[in-house]
C-alpha cells in the first residue's frame, strides 16, 4: 500500500516538472541568431492585426485599453469598431482575442519587437478587398461588422495567412527557442482558423444577404484573391473545392486546407506582405498597413520599393 501511495504521489508531481520546461521558449537568455530574430519578429505585424481586428470586434476597444504595454505606443487603428454579434460568436471571438494578446507578449518576450503599425481595419478596407475578389462593386459594400456572419467572412481573410507565414518559417528558423515558440504559435493560429472555417462550413451552401451570394463562394473568391496576390501558385482554398482537389482527391467539402497530403501550406514574409498589403508587391503598402508593416524583413522591401 505505501508503495503505490509513493506512485500516485510522485505522478501528481511530474506534470509540473514537466509544465515548467514548456517556459524556455520566452527565455531571453537563450542565444538566438539574427534570422531567426527576424522571422520572429515579423509575425508582429500580423498578430497586431488579429488581436485588435478581434478586441474590437467584441469588445468595441482595443490594445490601448485591453493591453496598452504591447502597443508600443504605435498609432491606434483606423476605422475598428464593436461587431453586432450573437452571443455565441462574440465569445468566440473575445477568446480568439484574448489569445491574440498572449502571443503579442509571448513574441515580445523573445525578441524586442517594434510598436504597433498602422492599421487599417475600417469597414471601407474590408470591402475594397472583398470588391477586388469578386472583381466588382457589392452592393451594398461589404460590411464586416455589420453581422455574426459578415465577420467571420472577414475573420476568414486573416488567421489563415498568418499560420501560412509560421509554417514557412519554421523550416529556417535555427535554434530550437524560436522553434519551439513558432511551433506553440501555429498550434493555436490553426486552431482559429479551423474554427473559423468549421463554423463557416457549416452555412457554405448559404446565401449571404443581400448579396445572394454563397458563403463557400464567398471563401472560394477571398482564396483565389490571396493565391493570385501571393504570385506563388496555389496556396489557399476555399470551404468547396472541385473533388480532385479534396482529400485524397476524394472529397468536394474542405473544412480544412492543405496539399495533396493535407499538409499545410507555407509561405514566405515577402509573399504575406504582398497579400496583406493587397498590391501584390511586398514594396507597395496599402491594404490593412497603409504605410507598411513594421520590423527588418518589412522595412527592407520599402526601402527598396
Amino acid at each position: 500500500m505505501a508503495m503505490c501511495i509513493l506512485v500516485f504521489l510522485t505522478l501528481l508531481i511530474l506534470p509540473t516538472s514537466h509544465s515548467s520546461s514548456d517556459e524556455l521558449y520566452i527565455d531571453k537568455s537563450a542565444k538566438i541568431p539574427q534570422s531567426d530574430l527576424d522571422l520572429l519578429e515579423f509575425p508582429l505585424n500580423l498578430e497586431y492585426l488579429e488581436a485588435e481586428f478581434f478586441l474590437y470586434g467584441a469588445l468595441g476597444y482595443g490594445l490601448d485599453k485591453a493591453a496598452p504595454k504591447l502597443t508600443g505606443g504605435g498609432p491606434t487603428p483606423l476605422g475598428a469598431k464593436k461587431a453586432n454579434l450573437d452571443p455565441f460568436t462574440r465569445d468566440v471571438v473575445l477568446q480568439f482575442a484574448f489569445q491574440e494578446v498572449g502571443h503579442l507578449r509571448a513574441i515580445k518576450n523573445t525578441v524586442k519587437g517594434f510598436p504597433r503599425p498602422l492599421l487599417n481595419l475600417s469597414s471601407e478596407s474590408f470591402a475594397k478587398t472583398l470588391d477586388t475578389a469578386f472583381g466588382k462593386p457589392l452592393n451594398p459594400p461589404f460590411d464586416p461588422y455589420s453581422s455574426s456572419l459578415n465577420y467571420l467572412i472577414a475573420s476568414y481573410l486573416i488567421p489563415y495567412v498568418g499560420l501560412t507565414g509560421y509554417v514557412g518559417a519554421n523550416e529556417k528558423l535555427e535554434s530550437p527557442v524560436s522553434r519551439r515558440l513558432v511551433a506553440g504559435l501555429l498550434g493555436v493560429e490553426s486552431g482559429q482558423d479551423a474554427v473559423i472555417r468549421a463554423l463557416l462550413y457549416e452555412k457554405a451552401t448559404q446565401k449571404v444577404p443581400p448579396y445572394g451570394i454563397t458563403v463557400a463562394e464567398f471563401t472560394n473568391k477571398i482564396s483565389s484573391l490571396r493565391n493570385k496576390l501571393g504570385y506563388t501558385g496555389l496556396k489557399d482554398e476555399g470551404l468547396i473545392v472541385p473533388k480532385s482537389d479534396g482529400a485524397e482527391g476524394k472529397i468536394a467539402g474542405n473544412v480544412l486546407a492543405g496539399d495533396r497530403d493535407s499538409v499545410a501550406y507555407a509561405r514566405t514574409p515577402e509573399e504575406i506582405l504582398r497579400i496583406v498589403y493587397g498590391s501584390g508587391d511586398e514594396g507597395v503598402p496599402g491594404g490593412f498597413y497603409p504605410k507598411g508593416g513594421d520590423g527588418r524583413i518589412a522595412r527592407s522591401h520599402l526601402k527598396s520599393a
